[in-house]
């Protein structure tokens, strides 16, 4: 599913730039999902390009109590782990534009840290509350990656965060209960949205709203 030139680049970049291990940790089933075999093989190609990345995988239907444990309630899913557990999660395929925010996130989970302005990262860590995220996206969107690697960046910084991408079309149910009538819409911990792709502390000030 990767390109040569793909996968020389991506190699490239761990080599250069993962620091730690990094666990990956997928669910999946062999029927009634969409997109599983892809996910698996497209992850399956990821964890070639490292020997610091590890592959788990862990059949939905039949691990219920695991699946239970991270949080997963829908297939596929993709959890990234480095030192800790963060809250670092795709559900449906990353393919598109978002390929490219799982590449990113495996680098900062394996480093712990973040691209985050440096203020922002202060304020993100101060927050003492659980805070769930859900990113809307298409494979097709080229502003959606932005609001999902800024989520997943918030999720590495605070253990009390969880970030979901969730694939709207893969998950149609999801998409009408939150109104999902463009793409990338965010729902904080049900009671905030933001449609749209916006900048780091306007994302901050909706999280603190969705706390108050």
């Amino acid at each position: 599913m990767i390109s040569a030139e793909d996968r020389e680049y991506i190699k490239k970049r761990f080599e250069k730039e993962l620091a730690g291990n990094v666990k990956i940790i997928y669910f999946t089933q062999d029927f009634e999902c969409q997109f599983c075999k892809e996910t698996r093989q497209l992850l399956e190609e990821i964890k070639e390009l490292s020997d610091k990345i590890e592959l788990e995988i862990h059949e939905f239907n039949k691990e219920k109590e695991l699946a239970e444990k991270y949080g997963v309630d829908k297939i596929p899913a993709t959890l990234i782990f480095g030192e800790k557990e963060y809250g670092v999660r795709f559900f449906g395929i990353p393919s598109g534009y978002e390929f490219s925010t799982l590449i990113e996130d495996i680098i900062h989970v394996s480093k712990g840290e973040t691209d985050l302005d440096d203020k922002i990262k202060e304020e993100v860590r101060k927050i003492d509350k659980e805070v769930h995220i859900q990113v809307f996206v298409t494979p097709t969107c080229p502003y959606c990656p932005t609001m999902v690697h800024i989520a997943h960046q918030m999720a590495v910084e605070n253990e009390k965060i969880k970030a979901d991408m969730v694939e709207a079309i893969e998950f149609p149910h999801l998409a009408q209960k939150y109104r999902v009538v463009g793409v990338p819409k965010t729902i904080i911990n049900e009671k905030r949205e933001i449609v749209g792709a916006v900048p780091e502390e306007v994302f901050l000030e909706e999280i603190k709203r969705a706390l108050e």
